[in-house]
């Protein structure tokens, strides 16, 4: 079997050591830490498009494509369990799934069973993608654990590179529906102040931040400058309640952890219920109604639902379009505000 291999380029910015510039720009959801990396290059598994071989004090310069061939998947230390999916879409390449709430993608520590990946483990049985570097399906991408909706889950290495190529360019469609505290308003001078906020037609409001590990808290992410993984968010409201809370429509150009919760709290507008990035805020006494400023207070997660996934099948290349409907909670609070 031909060894899968993965192509990086280095995208414009400052010249870093190889290891932490390939862990920058490789395509989301193929595994490839920094410390993976450095194991791979020392490994000689990690070469410039021109064939020389990398070194661990190589520096990566911009432009330059690097090709990191992977090794054979190691068995998952996860077992297969029968828990119920909400399967949109499967074939021989891959599965699309409705994710719901509470539920993690891949075993971490303090989840290490009731994941996605144990459900697709017994789902699936020996029809597993391991470029990731382990024996499991290809995860490709990831949406939080208290985020509902849309993923796609590659079953062949060679569907999870096609797809992997695909979010790596930016060429899959990923539509969000969430509800945020405010009404985003280009007629708001405080937003029209906020660095990284443009508008554009059509009522569009484009969100463009890097992102990093937040200095003190390596589980949150943040906005910075200079440094960190080049990030995009457009928004269109929807609908708006009373200036307490808007229904919006998030698209992704690009793919970040935690990148619409927190481009919405860097812009002011936090996700209601979002208990890492946002916060409870005061809302103005007759604004909505009580019923629905009560379930505001109690949502007990980040109001986010990935409602729409369109990409290219990676082996047929048929156009391929997915929908789920909203949420039950996120559609109830919906309905109390609608009432407002």
């Amino acid at each position: 079997m031909e060894t899968p291999q993965v192509e990086i380029e280095i995208a414009e910015g400052p010249v870093e050591r190889l290891d932490k510039a390939l862990a920058t720009h490789a395509p989301e959801g193929v595994g490839l830490s920094r410390s993976r990396l450095g194991k791979l290059i020392e490994a000689g598994a990690v070469s410039r498009a021109d064939g020389a071989l990398a070194r661990m004090k190589t520096k990566a310069r911009p432009g330059e494509v690097w090709i990191v061939s992977l090794p054979p998947a190691e068995p998952v230390d996860a077992s297969p369990e029968a828990i119920p999916l909400d399967v949109v879409y499967e074939d021989a390449d891959l599965i699309v799934i409705n994710k719901p709430a509470g539920m993690v993608v891949h075993p971490a520590p303090g989840a290490a069973r009731g994941t996605l990946v144990n459900a697709l483990l017994y789902h699936c049985g020996d029809s597993l993608s391991g470029i990731g570097g382990e024996k499991r399906p290809g995860i490709v991408h990831r949406i939080d654990k208290d985020t509902t909706g849309l993923l796609v889950v590659a079953k062949s290495d060679l569907a999870h590179q096609g797809l992997a190529a695909q979010f790596a360019r930016h060429d899959v469609e990923r539509l969000y529906h969430a509800i945020c505290y405010g009404v985003p308003s280009r007629a708001d001078p405080r937003l029209a102040g906020v660095a990284g906020v443009a508008f554009e037609e059509g009522n569009v409001i484009r969100i463009s931040g890097n992102l990093a590990r937040h200095k003190t808290d390596r589980k949150k992410q943040a906005v910075v400058v200079n440094t960190g993984r080049h990030a995009i968010t457009r928004l269109r409201v929807d609908r708006g309640f009373g200036g307490a809370a808007a229904l919006v429509s998030c698209w992704l150009e690009t793919g970040r952890t935690h990148q619409i919760r927190v481009h919405m709290t860097h812009a002011g507008h936090a996700l209601i219920g979002d208990q890492t990035y946002g916060s409870r805020r005061k809302i103005a006494k007759g604004a909505i109604s009580e019923t629905a400023a009560e379930m505001i207070v109690d949502f007990p997660r980040q109001a986010l639902h990935a409602a729409t996934l369109g990409f290219s099948h990676p082996i047929s290349g048929e156009k391929l379009r997915f929908s789920a409907e909203m949420p039950g909670d996120m559609a109830g609070l919906l309905a109390a505000l609608g009432e407002s």
